[in-house]
């Protein structure tokens, strides 16, 4: 006998991020939190595959929207995204235009222009690492803001061969614009893609660099003292941030690197320092993932981060 109400399983329905509501029209957004797909990697200089980032992660974000209850949180006593609390929606995909960066970029920073202009925090994921660049574009009619990179790589190449806005280029381009009032890149390490001289540039354009075990000395409130208090904040979070014994999907994997609870913590201390404004999650290449746990690693560091970004804002 069929019940009154739907189960709606996590492998049934429209498989939008965490099952929230799509809003195909972007003149009518009306959320705290507003997800969009950027689903570019003309911009990857080794493996490509993270154009099929977004489709991944919003597939494996169904695994923690079972009944869309909120998440409780044992350990905090809170329970996170609570539906009664927070309205986020997935307003789909920036149009790309397949070998055409330029426009693609473009699309993508129209797109988080939208979100910024309905007051949703705009979180959007990639595609390679270059698609934050039109994301940082498009708050130059915001207030300054910070960003906190989690990433293996510096990604602050200038120009390299008449390339300025590739996956190597994002943290150069940023540290560029005048509202821009500093980078927190954290979890550089190994043989880098990035030159000395381009880790001279950074510091010199006031960039603080740390590796995952000089942050692991430091400690989660040490690493947080060195970002500026009461800030706001926007997190650029390459996968490969994280060690490839937990994220194989990507690009260019680099081991030696995070853990799910380390960034957890980090980004959960972050949220209550000042103010996450914005948010993107890059280089996701399932095809390199047979098991999934790329994605679902994605998605659930995605879908907790927004919990906790919520919640302390609340407060």
């Amino acid at each position: 006998m069929p019940q009154s109400s739907r189960l709606n399983l996590p492998f049934t329905g429209i498989c939008t991020f965490g099952k929230y509501p799509h809003v195909s029209d972007w003149d009518a957004i009306d959320a705290d939190v507003a997800v969009m797909g950027a689903p570019f990697d003309a911009g990857t200089q080794f493996r490509s595959g993270a154009r099929m980032g977004p489709r991944a992660i919003r597939e494996a974000s169904t695994l923690f929207s079972f009944g869309l209850g909120g998440a409780y949180d044992h350990e905090d006593d809170i329970t996170y995204l609570d539906p009664a609390l927070t309205h986020i929606v997935d307003i789909g995909d920036a149009d790309i235009i397949h070998t055409d960066t330029e426009t693609s970029h473009a699309n993508i920073a129209f797109g988080v222009r939208k979100i910024l202009a309905a007051g949703a925090i705009p979180v959007v994921l990639g595609g390679d690492h270059s698609v934050n660049i039109p994301c940082i574009d498009a708050f130059d009619d915001q207030d300054p803001i910070h960003i906190v990179q989690i990433d293996a790589h510096l990604d602050f190449v200038d120009v390299r061969h008449g390339v300025r806005n590739g996956h190597g280029n994002p943290m150069r381009r940023a540290a560029e614009k005048s509202y821009v009032t500093g980078i927190s890149q954290i979890g550089i390490r190994n043989v880098s893609s990035t030159a000395r001289d381009g880790y001279e540039a950074a510091r010199a354009m006031g960039t603080d660099i740390q590796s995952v075990r000089q942050f692991r000395k430091l400690g989660v409130e040490g690493m947080l003292a060195r970002i500026p208090a009461g800030a706001r904040y926007y997190v650029t979070l390459d996968i490969d941030g994280f060690d490839p014994s937990i994220a194989p999907g990507t690009g260019t994997p680099s081991h030696g690197g995070f853990y799910y609870y380390e960034m957890l913590e980090l980004l959960d201390g972050l949220a209550k320092r000042g103010a996450i404004v914005g948010m993107d999650l890059v280089e996701v290449a399932p095809d390199y993932d047979q098991t999934g746990t790329t994605s679902i690693l994605a998605a659930q560091i995605l879908m907790n981060t927004i919990g906790r970004i919520l919640h302390h804002r609340a407060l």
